[in-house]
């Protein structure tokens, strides 16, 4: 596995965290290659739970380096705290964490802006608020604060000023809303400015060290294929590439140095936030799913929509990602149901159309076309083969393999590391 990317095949939140974590064995290097502290990777193992925001789930492994590419947004405070929490239950991060040195951060006042622009917004996004997107578009105006400028203290203050001084005027004159003093949003930068340059470093040379060393390298992202700025339902999406070649961009990898991209996809579909789900669930079995699968927010507690597996995203997903081996998670929370249904394609304009439409309108007006599968009504957690789960469970996967054209090589059976059905090596 010299270059392995793992990516999620929906509108995120589909257990990536717990794959990484699974796969980092295999890895010398697990990098993080965009998205901010908006995302949350839950990782379960010896009875403990732990919820990463910004560092990579391979943090957990020991021997292994973990790095946070130039495609992230750091928000300093989350950050410090997330390092801080680790150390205290004891993981060691120094000589194991890196941050590249062309991240970009995140300040207060795009929070601000984040929170003001979604309130005053006729069209909700359904934003976490926490300055993800504004400081993604100060890194495309070209006008961002990166991590290389905390290093020299008095040059930070005049970029700061200078951004600040434009930002104050913005915020004032389009929502009358005020900034904090100056002066308190540096200092309390520089009281998380030590943290970040404690594991700064050049990550774009690192990645190509690694890969003319022989290492592997394991890519870790956030969010979900249908969240892509350029490929999900727009603009009910995420500010960053969270597809496969955003690891490339997002790390400085050459596109001819990835070997396998392995997707992550739920055995049905959920999203957060506002945006067409053409199969969301608004009845006991949508209130079912979201009670047996926990599906609730570990970033912001909100509750998770719930709907039926929708084929037509995950072969969406397949074939932007270029996804060579699929993990299907949370097959459990299915355990009792009646009946399963999967979405093979969308009703739209009187007609059935099996590619996924740009137009955010007709997705909206998208009528799922379904095939039902019956319920195995039995326990699957636990199960460590694949010949042992109930035949119906089998059949239903066998199905979605069918209409999604990929295999499933692992299937996830809760949120341990160790509830896990390997039915082919996946790298």
């Amino acid at each position: 596995m010299p270059v392995c990317v793992l990516v999620g095949m929906q509108w995120g939140d589909e257990g990536k965290g717990k794959v990484i974590d699974l796969l980092t064995d295999r890895a010398d290097v697990v990098a993080r290659f965009q998205g901010g502290h908006n995302a949350g990777h839950t990782i379960l193992f010896d009875g403990k739970k732990f919820i990463l925001h910004l560092i990579p789930s391979g943090i957990f492994r020991s021997g292994k380096l973990c790095v946070i590419g130039n495609g992230v947004v750091i928000d300093p405070a989350a950050f410090t705290e997330e390092v801080c929490a680790l150390e205290k239950a004891g993981f060691k991060l120094d000589g194991r964490l890196v941050v590249s040195d062309r991240a970009n951060i995140i300040l207060p006042y795009h929070s601000i802006s984040d929170r003001k622009k979604e309130a005053s917004c006729n069209t909700k996004i359904g934003t976490t608020g926490r300055g993800i997107g504004p400081s993604y578009a100060d890194k495309i105006a070209r006008v961002g604060l990166r991590a290389c400028d905390l290093v020299d203290e008095s040059k930070l203050k005049d970029l700061m000023q200078e951004n600040f001084d434009e930002k104050k005027r913005i915020l004032k004159n389009l929502y009358n809303q005020d900034v904090p003093d100056f002066e308190k949003i540096f200092d309390e930068l520089l009281e998380h400015r030590e943290t970040i340059l404690r594991f700064i470093g050049n990550t774009q040379a690192l990645m190509r060290d690694v890969i003319n060393d022989g290492k592997s390298i394991l890519c870790e992202g956030a969010q979900g294929t249908m969240l892509d700025v350029d490929h999900g339902t727009y603009p009910f999406v995420t500010s960053s590439n969270s597809t496969a070649g955003g690891a490339c961009t997002g790390l400085g990898i050459p596109p001819n140095k990835i070997d396998r991209v392995i997707g992550v996809v739920k055995a049905y579909t959920t999203r957060v936030g506002e945006g067409p789900f053409p199969t969301e669930l608004h009845d006991a079995d949508g209130d079912q799913i979201r009670k047996e699968g926990d599906e609730f927010g570990s970033t912001t507690g909100r509750p998770r929509r719930c709907g039926w597996f929708d084929a037509m995203v995950a072969r969406y997903a397949v074939a932007v990602n270029g996804i060579d081996a699929i993990v299907l998670t949370k097959i459990d929370v299915l355990d009792q149901m009646d009946t399963l249904r999967i979405c093979t394609g969308y009703k739209t304009g009187g007609k059935v159309v099996t590619e996924m439409p740009a137009s955010l309108s007709a997705i909206e007006q998208a009528e799922p076309v379904y095939q039902d599968f019956p319920g195995w009504k039995q326990k699957t957690s636990g199960l460590e083969t694949f010949e042992q789960l109930p035949d119906n469970a089998k059949r239903y996967i066998e199905g979605l393999e069918k209409l999604i054209g990929i295999e499933i090589a692992l299937i996830s059976t809760g949120p341990d590391r160790t509830q896990s059905i390997i039915k082919k090596d996946l790298i």
